[in-house]
């Protein structure tokens, strides 16, 4: 039993399934306190007014149920600023959970703050990341919040236990519910991601009933789809010439991906909670985006440019991954990125086929690349071959001389 039971009333992080459902009535039950719940619509593709029935049917007030449709914030505040800085943790993975946690948490401060609340409670586990990300981004906003961590508390260690305490508490329980579930499931309109269970030998091929998002590439289309993505300053703004809000883009990209098999990763992952996870992520919207973004950023970034914010990024990925979003560290490398992005604008085409997706074409009208100084035909005046032979032997000149030394000590010898 916690040894602070002095709370009054603190907001949940609820989705409606059986698990938060749980926790509601244990926040109840062991702290004595009233929850309020909060239900974030960010593209999961699920329906959220199953939540309001459930939350009323175990007693909260109407006036303490919110449910709320943060796909346009989500992807406009969250993902698109990300994918500014090419965001990949450990080379492959596009954030797709991580980024969605610290808007979950901005709203529960919110709201935390308008109805009184003293704390704020989540349904992440012991072992995940996602308890670390939704923590530091509680106390970045709230610094004296008080935290509820269920899972770190109760004694309901195992599937049994918790189904015992639904039946006490007369929490309705599906029967798809009853057993344990083969592999557990994130998705918002960003990603799906699948761990534990069937998934947690590495050795073993991922089960192909475990794919939601994409269809096998193997069964894609055998003719390729081309596409074209327009940007403006980093951000993604039409499809195939049809102005989109960041929203629907993501959705439109994500049908795209879907369609041709894109965007499937398995990877084994080093946690920040110190072990490492198996997961499976289907980004498909997100990998043609990641595509389209680097194609333009290939005319209109420069070398020095480009090269710096490779550099950064693994470090950009890493304070995302790792729930550090509200951090001053993560701001500073989004100014960076974002004046980066001044003359990131144009169009790229790309090709969709059987899994892949690779840029075919791109143009804008603050293209770096010039013809004329790339051209091997005669004539170009804008550059003067000559002009390499000094270029080399300045760069040569150290070379030369550790040459000269290794040279003078191996006749010493």
């Amino acid at each position: 039993m916690p040894e602070d039971k002095a709370v009054k009333r603190v907001v949940l992080a609820y989705s409606g399934g059986l698990d938060t459902s749980i926790i509601l009535k244990w926040l109840q039950t062991t702290y004595g306190c009233e929850v309020v719940t909060y239900t974030a619509d960010l593209g999961q593709g699920e329906e959220l007014e199953p939540a309001r029935r459930k939350a009323t049917l175990l007693g909260i007030k109407p006036e303490h149920i919110f449910i709320e449709d943060l796909r346009e914030e989500f992807v406009r505040d969250y993902v698109f600023p990300m994918f500014r800085a090419n965001a990949q943790y450990e080379g492959q993975y596009l954030l797709g959970t991580s980024i969605a946690r610290p808007l979950i948490a901005k709203k529960q401060i919110e709201i935390a703050r308008k109805v009184g609340a003293d704390a704020v409670a989540h349904g992440a586990t012991g072992k995940g990341n996602d308890q670390v990300r939704f923590e530091l981004a509680y106390y970045a906003l709230e610094p004296d919040i008080k935290v509820i961590a269920p899972w770190r508390e109760w004694e309901l260690t195992s599937r049994s236990a918790l189904l015992a305490f639904a039946e006490k508490n007369q929490i309705p329980t599906p029967k798809d519910k009853r057993g344990e579930a083969p592999f557990s499931v994130d998705a918002n309109l960003l990603h799906t991601s699948s761990e534990g269970k069937v998934l947690e030998d590495p050795a073993q091929e991922v089960p192909d009933y475990v794919y939601s998002r994409t269809v096998n590439p193997e069964d894609a289309p055998d003719k390729p789809t081309f596409i074209e993505i327009e940007l403006q300053s980093g951000d993604p703004v039409a499809v195939d010439g049809k102005k989109l809000t960041p929203a629907a883009l993501l959705a439109r990209l994500n049908e795209l991906g879907r369609a041709n098999g894109i965007g499937r990763v398995d990877l084994v992952e080093n946690r920040f909670v110190g072990m490492k996870s198996r997961g499976m992520y289907e980004t498909p919207g997100g990998t043609i985006l990641l595509a389209a973004h680097r194609g333009i950023e290939q005319i209109t970034l420069d070398r020095g440019a480009a090269h710096l914010k490779d550099e950064l990024m693994p470090k950009y990925a890493e304070l995302v991954y790792n729930g550090f979003w509200f951090s001053p560290e993560r701001e500073m490398l989004q100014a960076l990125v974002d004046k980066s992005q001044e003359f990131v604008t144009g169009r790229v085409q790309l090709k969709l086929y059987k899994g892949s997706v690779s840029v075919v074409g791109r143009s804008s009208p603050y293209s770096l690349y010039d013809q004329d100084l790339v051209t091997f035909e005669e004539g170009a005046v804008a550059y003067d071959h000559r002009d390499a032979a000094g270029f080399i032997k300045l760069n040569a000149l150290r070379l030369r001389t550790l040459a000269r030394r290794k040279r003078k000590r191996s006749k010493s010898t």
